[in-house]
């Protein structure tokens, strides 16, 4: 266990030596994410120790609250814990449940869903021996469909998902997300430099949106001198 500071000490997290952490794309998640005006009830689909949760809640003001949802039990306590360090109990809650259980939260109740789902399906490598590691990193417990199916159930009628995914797995998510009702509605592809292909993307939908889908100009990791990108580093800065 190891307590990290992230957006330059803005926010304590709590974190397992092995399994999620936060990295790049847990920023670049909660930088993407947009709150319209009334919009403000949210959920995050596989919350971890509460990163993306925590990073929204200093980001957007009240009245806006987000519940996170996570299966393991240590990780939930995790997420708890770090609420508590960063006194943002007012702005969110965790609890520790299975998203693919119908019964658990109020359908059609929020007005946006959040998830960094596991990048790998089981088909594509083997799993690590931390079946921590491996929950967050391959499809164990919950896959896409079963992402898009639940936020397809919480979502209201025109509420938004966000997410970022791999960008190998790009048909295959939209896929997933046509199936139940998501429209993709922007997206951006990360690049680590110029000239290089595209590690992971993201991805704004919404729920029975209609045509019109806005590909944004792509975000490079590092510029020719090795140094973050002024775009980059706007990510980290609440």
């Amino acid at each position: 266990m190891c307590i990290d500071n992230i957006l330059y000490g803005k926010l304590k997290l709590l974190q397992p030596e092995l399994g999620p952490r936060v990295n790049m794309d847990t920023v670049l998640l909660a930088s993407w994410v947009k709150l319209r005006a009334g919009k403000f009830k949210f959920i995050e689909l596989g919350s971890a120790a509460g990163a993306i949760s925590l990073l929204l809640a200093l980001r957007f003001n009240l009245p806006f609250h987000i519940t996170g949802i996570e299966i393991q039990p240590d990780l939930n306590n995790l997420a708890n814990q770090n609420l508590i360090l960063n006194n943002l109990q007012n702005k969110a809650n965790f609890i520790c449940g299975d998203l693919r259980d119908k019964n658990l939260l109020q359908t059609e109740y929020y007005d946006g869903v959040v998830a960094n789902p596991p990048y790998e399906s089981l088909a594509r490598g083997r799993a690590s021996k931390d079946i921590t590691a491996a929950i967050a990193r391959q499809d164990l417990t919950a896959n896409i469909n079963d992402i898009a199916s639940a936020a397809n159930r919480l979502l209201k009628s025109k509420g938004r998902f966000f997410a970022v995914f791999n960008s190998q797995r790009t048909a295959s998510f939209i896929n997933a997300l046509l199936k139940n009702n998501l429209t993709p509605k922007r997206i951006k592809f990360i690049y680590p430099r110029r000239n290089e292909i595209s590690k992971i993307f993201l991805i704004e939908c919404v729920k029975h949106g209609g045509e019109g889908l806005i590909i944004e100009p792509p975000l490079i990791v590092l510029d020719d001198n090795n140094n973050y990108t002024p775009e980059l580093l706007s990510a980290y800065k609440i």
